[in-house]
């Protein structure tokens, strides 16, 4: 099992990257979008659950206002309180006032089943913050799906509310792209350990600049997406 130095270690630099991660453009606009989301759930005692919550990145951006926080995962960590998979959610009707589930749902073999799992544990007036990849390199033989904007849609259907938000345009994805390729074609450890030093920061600089200046609002090569789901009923008070 993963000793917790090094899932904090993990959990930080899913938050708060560095410039040498090939995945900087997407992980730094995700932290924005999640940032933003959280400030808008209202609540200082909620109970929130985590699926996927092996390393838990994007829990200090509501820390202080969690009562309980409970990590769903098939894979045991330090910070996983439970072991099982989020098509079967041991838990009961409406217990959870925030769900969280970031790059997850592509690993499942039934998403709406996935989806329609969190609505039921979610309280009335509950929220779900979701990421989902549309453009990447497979990484494990369990990878199954990727999402466009108009499939999220239809997946999150029952929700009463939802608001859909890509981590980049194409320009971002483009570059993202650039980078996760060459992440996977070096194939040692030391050009790997090279590339982060050298080709890495300087393509997830040339990303940044290359969207700001371009202004474009093109979505046709997004890497993630990410979704915020609100549950019909009155929020937490």
């Amino acid at each position: 099992m993963e000793n917790l130095e090094s899932v904090n270690r993990e959990g930080k630099e899913r938050l708060y990257p560095s410039l040498k991660n090939p995945n900087w453009l997407v992980l730094r606009k995700r932290r924005e979008i999640f940032r933003k989301w959280l400030m808008q759930v209202t609540g200082r005692d909620l109970i929130v659950l985590d699926i996927g919550g092996r390393i838990q990145p994007y829990r200090p951006l509501i820390q202080r206002r969690e009562r309980a926080y409970v990590a769903v995962d098939l894979r045991r960590t330090p910070l996983v309180n439970v072991m099982a998979r989020g098509e079967r959610l041991p838990f009961g009707d409406a217990s959870f006032d925030l769900a969280i589930s970031t790059q997850v749902l592509e690993y499942i073999p039934e998403p709406a089943v996935f989806i329609a799992e969190i609505y039921r544990v979610l309280k009335p007036g509950g929220s779900l913050l979701l990421s989902v990849p549309s453009v990447c390199p497979s990484d494990a033989e369990e990878d199954s799906w990727r999402f466009l904007r108009a499939g999220l849609r239809r997946l999150l259907v029952q929700f009463e509310s939802v608001e859909i938000v890509a981590e980049g345009g194409s320009i971002t994805g483009f570059f993202r792209a650039i980078n996760a390729c060459l992440n996977i074609f070096a194939r040692f450890s030391a050009v790997r350990g090279l590339l982060r030093y050298t080709l890495f920061p300087t393509i997830n600089v040339m990303g940044l600049l290359a969207e700001r200046m371009s202004g474009s609002l093109n979505e046709q090569f997004v890497a993630n997406y990410s979704a915020w789901a609100r549950k019909a009923g009155r929020s937490h008070p």
